[in-house]
Order: C-alpha cells, then structure tokens, then sequence
C-alpha cells in the first residue's frame, strides 16, 4: 500500500491505539508523558508519533482544526492500521457550573459540522464506543480526578457560536462545544472501528469568556496545567484499551 497522502503513512507505521489532539503541539506534550517516542511523519498539519506507555506502543496523531481536517486523519490512519481512536482536545462549556480547566468525556456529539452529514444522515447518532468510554471514566477514577459525563455538540463555525446557538444548546444540556468529535465517533462506528473523547474545557460560553478571549495565550493558565491531566487519563485509557 503507498503512502497515504496527507499524513504520509503507510501499512506498519502505527498502533491500533491512537490518540488524537488537534494541536500538533499537542503530540509533543503527550509524547513527553510516554516512556520513548519517535517522530513517523509530519506534514501539514499532521504530525504522527509512535510512543510507548506503560509497556503498550500506540500512536499519536494531530487532527489540526474543524471535522473536515480530522475525518482526513481517521481515515487515513485506519486504512494503515490503526483501530481505537481517542481524542484529547480542549472545549469551550455550555453550562455555568463548568468551570475552565474541569474535564469532560463525551457520551455523544450533536452534529452541528458539515462532514458527518457528508457520510450519512444527520439523524444518525454520533456516540462513542462504550469500551472507550468506560474506559477513560475509569482511567479518571483510577487517577481521582473528576470528570463531568455527558453529551457535547461538534460546531464547525467557532466566531459565528452567537448567542443563539448558545442559548439553544445550553438549554438542551449539552455539555460543551468543540470541533471535532462527532466526525470522529460517526466515521469510527461506520468503518466497525471505537473511538470516544476527553476534552479539557478552555472557556464557558455561557459566562462569556472564549478560548483566548482572557491573554494572549490560547488557553488559560488552569486550562493549560489540567490538559497534562487529560494527557495522563488518556494514556491510562490506552493501556486498558490496546
């Protein structure tokens, strides 16, 4: 098999088990968890690493931002090897007792994105693999941290998410919005494959505050120091996982 266009891997060059940040920034800061890595390929925005943790090998692959750019990394990813995928992202909340820094596992993903509907109806449910799932709330108990559990919506327009669309989501218990993750859960469950998704919240839209909207870094310092605890949840996941 050649090389898959955009990451530039190929059959043998990943892990079933691959984590997903959007950040290939990201990669690096979850590589420096794992007790060795090397780079595979890196192109775009795309960067692959091989690690191991705790013994078990799995790859870790940015996604970079929005459905289209991480349907293009499931896919090509799963078509070399790779089968269980879990994100590790960041968040902005839905709901005022969501504080910047908590962390949420996704139940499902409401598609308010483009590329889902681009592979089936919109009425189909963007949910997670239940063995994923349980298996990073686990991994959080197991590490005591709290985790809020519940259900988020995959956005694809993050300077149009007016009051409106807040409004309507908060009032339908969403969670928290991101970018990604109903793509990822709907082409895993269409392709046989599990994935599921941790994400570190960065902002509350409720309360007005956005992702970069308080410095200028992109994520808060809080936010920053508890992605490192997503980091750890994620990998404990894995091991339970591959």
């Amino acid at each position: 098999m050649a090389k898959q266009p955009h990451l530039l891997v190929e059959e043998g060059d990943v892990h079933d088990v691959a984590l997903l940040p959007g950040d290939p920034g990201r990669v690096d800061r979850i590589a420096d968890h794992c007790d060795d890595s090397e780079v595979v390929a890196e192109n775009r925005e795309y960067k692959v690493v091989n690690a191991t943790y705790d013994g078990v090998d799995l790859t870790i692959s940015s996604t970079g931002i929005g459905c289209p750019s991480a349907a293009i990394a499931v896919e090509e990813l799963s078509r070399v090897g790779a089968e269980t995928f879990l994100r590790v992202g960041t968040i902005g909340a839905l709901q005022p007792d969501i504080e910047v820094g908590d962390m949420i596992v996704a139940t499902g993903a409401a598609k308010e994105e483009g590329t889902s509907k681009r592979y089936e109806s919109a009425v189909y449910p963007a949910v997670p693999d239940y063995d994923v799932l349980t298996s990073v709330v686990q991994s959080a108990e197991d590490n005591d941290e709290a985790v809020h559990v519940g259900p988020i919506v995959s956005d694809d327009a993050f300077y149009n998410e007016d009051e409106d669309f807040v409004d309507d989501w908060n009032d339908a218990g969403l969670l928290a919005v991101e970018m990604e993750a109903a793509t990822v859960f709907s082409l895993a469950r269409r392709k046989g494959l599990a994935a599921g998704a941790i994400c570190t919240v960065d902002g509350n839209l409720v309360a007005g505050t956005q992702k970069g909207a308080d410095g200028d870094d992109e994520l808060p310092e809080k936010a920053k120091d508890n992605v490192a605890r997503a980091i750890d949840i994620s990998l404990d996941a894995a091991t339970r996982l591959a």
